[in-house]
This record gives C-alpha cells, sequence and structure tokens, in this order.
C-alpha cells in the first residue's frame, strides 16, 4: 500500500487522502494552499517482451492535484464561451481593470503564510491528473501558477526539468539534466547543471544561465575528531532505528556503544574509523552489515593494457602467445583485441616490440601497456622469435580481462554438457541477481528451450534481486501444447524447458544467490548439487548519509518460512541435496568434479521423465 495522508495536530489523526489502489508518492502543498500535489502511478500502457509473451509497465505517473476545499474550482473547470454583448464603457472598464491587474501583478508576492481549509468528505474524488504525457515524476513545487516538477521517460536521455502554467494550461520544458531546489521566499531557484551550481530568478521560460557558482576555492574548516565522532553515533542510531529485529538478536546495543566509544579519541584517519564501526555492527552477527566510503584519500587507479591473451617470456626476450581468448567483439565489455578484424595474429606467435621498444629491453611487457585500455599501440609480430620478417599491427588493449574469462568459462561448460548429452541438455550461469545475472539468463535460456533438460549453476553468484523473475520462468507447468503449420509442436503459451533441472551451488552463492536455490529446493524443480551457499540474506537498501559521503548498510528486510516458524538461511545457507566439494586444483586444470555430477545426474533423471511433448492429434473433420 502507498497513500498519502494528511495529519490533523487538532485531532492527532490521519487521513488518507489517496485510496491506496495506485501507488502515491511526492506529496507537496501548492504555495496559495489551495491544492495538494503528488505524483502517482496511473497510466497504464504495457510494452511486450521480445523474448517471450509477457509485459512490463514503464511511464505509469503523472502529476496529480487535489482540490483542498469543496469550494475550489478545478483549474481545469469548462469555460463558458458564449460571447455576451458588451457596451464601449464596459470594455473600457475591462482594459482598466487589466492594467491594474498587471500592475498588482509585478507588486504581488507569494505569501510567509496561507489559510489551508480541507474538507475531508469526498477528497478522493477531487483528484485531478494534469495533461501531461505519463513517465517518471518527482520533486514536484507549486509557486503561483506554475508547478514545477522533474521528469524522465522511458528511451529519453537525462532528466527534464518541466514548468507546468495553470492559468495558461501549458506544461513547457525549460531545462536539461537540471536538479533543483526553490528558496523558502519562493524567489529564487538553486540549479545545478552537470557539476555545475547557479542561483537564478524564478524561472518562467527557458533557463539560461550566465553565471555558474565558481565554488573552486571553496573550503570547509573540519574539525575531524568531532565528526568522527558524530559519525559514530550516526551509525549506531540508524542501526538501532532500521536493523530488521526489534531485539537487536539479543545483543544489549546501548552496552555495545559503550564499548566501542572509547576507541574513538584514537581515531587518526577515516579508516580507523570504519573499522570500529565495521567490528561495533559485528557484534549483531549478521550478513550484509557493511560500513564504507567517506572522506578519505582516493588515488587514481592507473589501468594497464590487457590483450585478451596469456604470454610467455621466450629465452630470446620476446614474448609468446601461448592462449588467445575468444569474445564478443560486437561487445564492447567482452571484446578480445587479438581476434578484432585487422588483427592478424594467432596463438604461437611472438610479440616483438611494443610501440617500437623491443621487448628484449623490457623488464616486463605489462610495463609498456600501462596507461593503454581503450587507446591504439602498436605491436611488432612475428611467427618466429625473431625481428626478421616481423610484421606491424595496430591493436586497442582493454583495461579488465575478467569478462573474457567469464565469458571462455561459460562457453567451455557448455560445449562440455552438450557433448556429454549428445546435444540433449542444456546450461546457464547466473552470476549474479541483477542486471548483468538477467541478461546472462535471457541469453542462454531463450535460445535453449528446444533442449530436454537443463543445468542451471548458481555458483558465486553475486547476489541481487532478480531470482523471483528467473525461479518463475524455471517453475512453469505445462498446461496446454501449441501448434502452426509448417511446425513442430511447442509447449504451452509460456516459455519453459519442460524436463528435468538441476542447479549447482556453492559457498560463493550469497544473498538473492541464496534465495534462489532455496526456491529451486522449495518449489521442486530440481536437485541442488555442490555445497552449502554462503547464508546471508537479510536484504539491504541505499545508505542514509553521513556527513562525509560515508555509507552504512542496514540489514531491513528478513526472511522466514512458509509456516511462520523458522527464520530461513541468514547465518547457516542452503545445503545441497547432493554435496561435491571441488578439488582446487582439479578445477583450475578444468576438471569440474560439480558439473560432472549434474551431468550424471540429469542423465539419469532423464531415464525415467517424458522424453518427448505430446504429438499433434488427428485434425479436426468438420464436414459431418
Amino acid at each position: 500500500e502507498s497513500k498519502i495522508y494528511l495529519y490533523d495536530l487538532a485531532t492527532q489523526q490521519k487521513n488518507a487522502v489517496t485510496d491506496g489502489w495506485y501507488e502515491a508518492s511526492n506529496p507537496s502543498f501548492s504555495s496559495d494552499g489551495k491544492y495538494l500535489l503528488f505524483v502517482s502511478n496511473r497510466d497504464f500502457n504495457p510494452t511486450y517482451s521480445w523474448t517471450e509473451w509477457n509485459h512490463a509497465y514503464t511511464d505509469m505517473s503523472k502529476v496529480y492535484l487535489i482540490t483542498l476545499a469543496k469550494a475550489t474550482p478545478s483549474p481545469f473547470a469548462p469555460e463558458n464561451d458564449v460571447v455576451k454583448e458588451t457596451n464601449a464603457d464596459d470594455n473600457t472598464a475591462k482594459k482598466d481593470d487589466k492594467k491594474t491587474d498587471k500592475k498588482d501583478e509585478k507588486k504581488a508576492e507569494i505569501p510567509k503564510t496561507v489559510d489551508v481549509k480541507v474538507d475531508l468528505e469526498g477528497i478522493n474524488d477531487r483528484t485531478i491528473a494534469l495533461p501531461i504525457d505519463a513517465g517518471s515524476y518527482w520533486n514536484v513545487n507549486s509557486v503561483g501558477d506554475n508547478i514545477y516538477y522533474l521528469r524522465r521517460k522511458t528511451g529519453d536521455d537525462g532528466t527534464s526539468l518541466m514548468m507546468f502554467d495553470l492559468k495558461g494550461k501549458k506544461e513547457s520544458e525549460i531545462g536539461n539534466d537540471v536538479g533543483y531546489d526553490i528558496s523558502a521566499d519562493k524567489q529564487k531557484m538553486l540549479i545545478s547543471m552537470k557539476g555545475r551550481y547557479a542561483v537564478i530568478d524564478l524561472p518562467k521560460s527557458k533557463i539560461d544561465v550566465k553565471d555558474y557558482l565558481n565554488l573552486s576555492n571553496m573550503k570547509v574548516w573540519v574539525n575531524l575528531k568531532e565528526e568522527w565522532a558524530q559519525i559514530f553515533n550516526e551509525a549506531w542510531r540508524q542501526m538501532r532505528d532500521f536493523f530488521y529485529a526489534p531485539n537487536m538478536h539479543g545483543v544489549d546495543w546501548k552496552a555495545i556503544h559503550d564499548k566501542y566509544a572509547p576507541l574513538l579519541p584514537y581515531v587518526n584517519q577515516r579508516a580507523d574509523l570504519t573499522y570500529i564501526i565495521g567490528e561495533m555492527i559485528g557484534e549483531l552477527n549478521v550478513g550484509h552489515a557493511y560500513v564504507g566510503g567517506g572522506d578519505k584519500p582516493n588515488p587514481d587507479r592507473i589501468k594497464t593494457g590487457l590483450l585478451g591473451a596469456q604470454l610467455e617470456r621466450d629465452a630470446s626476450g620476446f614474448y609468446q602467445i601461448k592462449k588467445i581468448l575468444k569474445g564478443e567483439n560486437w561487445a564492447k565489455s567482452s571484446r578480445s583485441p587479438l581476434t578484432e578484424i585487422g588483427v592478424d595474429v594467432a596463438e604461437g606467435d611472438y610479440i616483438i616490440a611494443v610501440n617500437g621498444k623491443s621487448c628484449k629491453d623490457m623488464n616486463d611487457i605489462y610495463e609498456s601497456l600501462l596507461n593503454t585500455a581503450d587507446q591504439q599501440v602498436e605491436l611488432t609480430v612475428n611467427k618466429s622469435a625473431s625481428e626478421s620478417g616481423s610484421r606491424k599491427v595496430i591493436v586497442v588493449p582493454i583495461g579488465d580481462e575478467a569478462e573474457l574469462y567469464y565469458y571462455n568459462w561459460v562457453q567451455t561448460n557448455i560445449d562440455k554438457v552438450s557433448k556429454a548429452t549428445n546435444g540433449k541438455v542444456g546450461y546457464l550461469h547466473i552470476p549474479d541477481m541483477g542486471v548483468e545475472g538477467l541478461n546472462e539468463f535471457v541469453k542462454h535460456f531463450y535460445p535453449q528451450l528446444d533442449k530436454k533438460a537443463l543445468i542451471i549453476d548458481d555458483r558465486g553468484n553475486g547476489g541481487g534481486n532478480v531470482s523471483p523473475m528467473i525461479i518463475e520462468r524455471l517453475n512453469r507447468e505445462l498446461g496446454l501444447m501449441k501448434m502452426s503449420r509448417n511446425t513442430t509442436q511447442t509447449a504451452g503459451r509460456l516459455q519453459m524447458v519442460v524436463g528435468p533441472k538441476v542447479c549447482l551451488i556453492d559457498h560463493y552463492s550469497a544473498s538473492d544467490g541464496d534465495l534462489f536455490p532455496y526456491q529451486f529446493k522449495k518449489l521442486g524443480v530440481g536437485k541442488l548439487i555442490g555445497t552449502r551457499t554462503w547464508g546471508g540474506v537479510v536484504g539491504i537498501r541505499g545508505s542514509l548519509p553521513f556527513i562525509d559521503g560515508g555509507t552504512l548498510s542496514k540489514p531491513e528486510f528478513a526472511h522466514y518460512d512458509t509456516e511462520g516458524k523458522n527464520w530461513i538461511i541468514e547465518g547457516h545457507g542452503v545445503d545441497p541435496d547432493i554435496e561435491i566439494e571441488n578439488d582446487p586444483a582439479q578445477e583450475y586444470i578444468g576438471n569440474d568434479e560439480q558439473l560432472n555430477k549434474a551431468i550424471e545426474v540429469i542423465l539419469e533423471e532423464m531415464k525415467t521423465y517424458p522424453s518427448e511433448l505430446a504429438p499433434i492429434p488427428p485434425f479436426p473433420d468438420k464436414s459431418k
């Protein structure tokens, strides 16, 4: 439920002004006290998925207003457009009135206080939407007849500062990539644009900033000892007030404060403070209790250019390319430099020089690749360890090879499973339960819908929050079959792998990577194979602010079983059905015993599982 309430100070009662059917947020009063403004998700325009017959809803919100008093007319009420005859004196009088209005308008000031009359009866029925496009809106403020708000629409770049003129009934975009705040007297606006700030008169048209605030010499004297003490106390209070268990896991939280507070006089840098806070919150014995950041030195990290290859120094002093990692060269994050178009090198070739400097004169080849990530580099290469007959190629090194190693590992596992099962079993790995993990699932799940069974690898899963989306697709049940002319039969109307499934887990399956195998097992999707998972599922959200920009994660959302008897997973993890511990040395050389067991189990389960989808029945004969 997401309602907006008005609180009556006289009666100490809160009164709902929205009905809870639609999410509502960002409330504010108009400057004249006539309206309550807010944002609400009330527009329904589904987007259909390209991967399956499913939907998603975005751009659901608009800015709304409620007339607080029954007598307040709607700013969008129909106007009487019947032309009435008037005499010349009337016209003259009206012209004089307009002059007076304009004169008064220049002198008009926003009152510091206004009387607000609220009629609660029927207040929800007095809700009106501004006539604007649906999108994502926030930071709604009203000054006179103008309403200011920020908007982002799906597909748009950046944020737009919008103004709606209630008098003229017109919306205008007055700024791009702008954050704003309005002064208390409603005369000025502070805006931020691309890291720069300006104070301007309250705008009524397109913002055109001439002068930005010069903050280059702004310095603040800080008493670090006092600041560190405040941060320590604030961290203690935030954990006290937001930790999911009011009993603080049985810990005397005041005593814990007093236990660690005497260490504060000995803090001499932010890292010391972070350590002390970390020890303090560690007394709660819970996962996701993190502290970090803050005002401390942040040295520049200079990346070394990498070639997506394993190099070995030859006795000649040159470097031989022992292995070239495969890549997806259409994707920036997983391109392999030595396999790109125009770079004609192969495993076994030698690198003779880098940017004209002989490898013989280097302590290490990576010295010559320092700070060359995403920059052009000239390599002198040869089929033999010799300068004679060498040639030059241009490559663009990458700054991180992790994506390449991950891509090659996944492809190796897919090939291994396919060969061991005669192409009947699919394999996919989910690295986390965020955007990357969801992308990996989508990339590998839908192309393998024709497989008879599926191995899902949850090992090393870094957590996130998308496990419900993935488990729903893996847990679908066959309700009907489907066919069309000149095609084979398919399962139902939703994409699914009908055959048996198993899931691989290990002690690095963490957070939502814990919750995924728990659901996999609880819902009977299949067996878990590997080792017990990490065991940290009390969830977190963003940090509340600290004065020096530091962060604190407060475990706020806990999970318990469907019977309401036990807290689950936290501090223990999820146990496998079949426990297999990988030997690190064997795993390093490519012998993955956990994956081997998964293949063995899935092949055995396929023997007793219907191997074929139901055939197409005889077509109806309606001639009779």
